[in-house]
């Protein structure tokens, strides 16, 4: 908890908003994407996913296969205490929703299922897009699928296993317009995600990252993220880290608070 607070003190003094911002692309995703408002009909549709998460009183048994809960000292969980934990927030979802209305991707990748909350997003920004959703506990997952065909969220493919298996097999079936990497809070698989999906982007690509600071080693492998050659521009907003390979920019990392 110190780090993380010592970490956004450090972000705060660094970051602007879209006055500070002098490149003509980042200045227009902040004020038409990061600085508008979710549409009101959409806000309500990712509230009633939200609503009927936070009222599943089911227990599950989670498979941990990533750096672990800081809060849960069992694997029996219940739904409900899994989506206000764990679960994407509110604001977090809504950016999804612009975010992806602004890119408008035709082919999603989702590294990091949990609930499906973040997934739904995905889908409501662009519900014709091809989204291919990979979740590495069971448990967790069927109670997203569940969720995501009784939202008609038909767009939706979630993949089932260890992320060493499925990501690969993903990548070897198309490239990607975004992918959003919230599976795994640990430097070293975070990089080996990172660097494994680089084969499958194009100029208009974009990754997201999240919780880019929520430890040490997580700031180190956005730092290695930030300076890999094949990366031109970067945005912080101290819980997302967006990656973006567009050949035209010049290479710049901006802190941006959203």
């Amino acid at each position: 908890m110190l780090f993380q607070i010592k970490s956004f003190l450090k972000f705060l003094s660094k970051s602007t908003n879209q006055h500070g911002v002098h490149s003509p692309f980042v200045f227009d995703l902040t004020t038409k994407c990061f600085y508008t408002k979710t549409t009101s009909h959409i806000k309500d549709k990712i509230s009633i996913y939200r609503k009927e998460l936070d009222s599943n009183t089911c227990i599950i048994s989670v498979t941990d296969f990533g750096k672990g809960s800081r809060v849960f000292k069992s694997n029996k969980r219940a739904v409900n205490k899994i989506a206000k934990v764990a679960g994407i927030s509110k604001k977090r979802s809504e950016l999804l929703i612009r975010f992806t209305e602004y890119f408008k991707p035709k082919n999603i990748l989702e590294i990091g299922t949990s609930l499906g909350i973040g997934t739904a997003s995905l889908a409501l920004g662009k519900n014709n897009a091809n989204i291919i959703s990979l979740e590495g506990c069971p448990s967790t997952a069927n109670v997203a699928i569940q969720q995501l065909k009784k939202h008609n969220f038909h767009n939706v493919e979630v993949k089932i296993g260890d992320f060493k298996n499925t990501l690969k097999d993903t990548l070897n079936q198309k490239n990607f317009d975004l992918i959003y990497f919230d599976g795994n809070h640990q430097k070293e698989p975070t990089i080996l995600y990172f660097e494994e999906c680089l084969g499958n982007v194009h100029n208009e690509s974009v990754f997201i990252f999240d919780d880019i600071h929520w430890s040490e080693e997580m700031q180190e492998a956005w730092e290695y993220i930030k300076n890999h050659p094949k990366v031109t521009v970067t945005i912080d907003s101290y819980f997302w880290g967006f990656v973006f390979f567009r050949k035209e920019q010049v290479k710049e990392h901006f802190v941006i608070r959203i």
